[in-house]
C-alpha cells in the first residue's frame, strides 16, 4: 500500500513542529492541591498498561467521586471491585510496572494525566477507607507518580461528548445483543438482555 510511514521522532518533530514551551513545561513529579482537588471530584479514569511482551490494555475504574485514596503527595492508590476476572491490565502489571492513569471530570474537558510506577496490594490500613455500598476491596493497585499534568480539553471539545443533544445511545443494540452478536455464548438474547437489565446495577458491589 502506498503509505508515507513515519520512522523517526525528526520526521514526527519536522511534520507536527515544535512543542510549546508551555506544553513542554507543564510535567510535575507530586501531587498539587490543585491536583487532589480533581481526584476529589472524579469519579472515573483510565488505566493503561503493557505486559513485558509489549502486550497493551486500557481498564476503566469507576465509582463515586474521590474514589482514588491519596496516600501522600507521591503516591495514590486505586480500589479494585468485582468484574470479570480477567485481570489483564493487572497481570500486565506484575511483569511491568509503568501505568499511565487519565482522570475525567464529568462535563470538564480537561483530564488529569498521571504516569508511574503500580504494584498490586492486598491488604492496607487505608483499605477501610475504601468502602462503598459495603464492600471493602480486596485488592488495591498503588501507583508511585513520576509524572503528572493537566491536559488541553481539545479532544473533548472536537467530540462535543459532553453535550447531550449530541448523544445517540440508541443508535447501537443493547449491550446483550452487541455481546450475542460478537461472541459465543450459551445463553440466549432474552437471558443476556435479563441479565444486563435493571438488576445488573444491584450487583456492581458484589463478588
Amino acid at each position: 500500500m502506498d503509505w508515507a510511514e513515519i520512522t523517526s521522532e525528526e520526521e514526527l518533530r519536522d511534520l507536527l513542529g515544535e512543542v510549546m514551551p508551555r506544553a513542554a513545561a507543564k510535567d510535575r513529579f507530586a501531587l498539587h492541591e490543585r491536583d487532589k482537588e480533581w481526584l476529589a471530584n472524579s469519579p472515573f479514569c483510565l488505566i493503561s498498561t503493557a505486559a513485558a511482551d509489549g502486550t497493551c490494555d486500557v481498564s476503566p475504574k469507576g465509582d463515586p467521586p474521590g474514589f482514588t485514596h491519596v496516600i501522600d503527595d507521591t503516591t495514590i492508590a486505586i480500589p479494585d471491585r468485582p468484574g470479570n476476572r480477567r485481570a489483564d491490565g493487572f497481570r500486565n502489571i506484575l511483569t511491568n510496572p509503568h501505568v499511565g492513569l487519565l482522570y475525567l471530570v464529568p462535563g470538564r474537558g480537561e483530564t488529569l494525566r498521571i504516569n508511574g510506577r503500580a504494584r498490586l496490594v492486598r491488604e492496607a490500613p487505608f483499605f477501610d477507607e475504601m468502602i462503598v455500598k459495603g464492600h471493602r476491596p480486596r485488592l488495591a493497585l498503588v501507583v508511585e507518580i513520576e509524572q503528572i499534568f493537566f491536559h488541553c480539553a481539545k479532544a473533548f471539545l472536537r467530540s462535543t461528548l459532553w453535550k447531550p443533544e449530541t448523544w445517540r445511545p440508541d443508535a447501537m443494540p443493547s449491550h446483550a445483543a452487541i455481546l450475542k452478536s460478537v461472541q459465543k455464548v450459551e445463553e440466549s438474547l432474552e437471558e443476556l438482555e435479563r441479565y444486563y437489565g435493571d438488576s445488573y446495577q444491584e450487583k456492581l458491589y458484589k463478588s
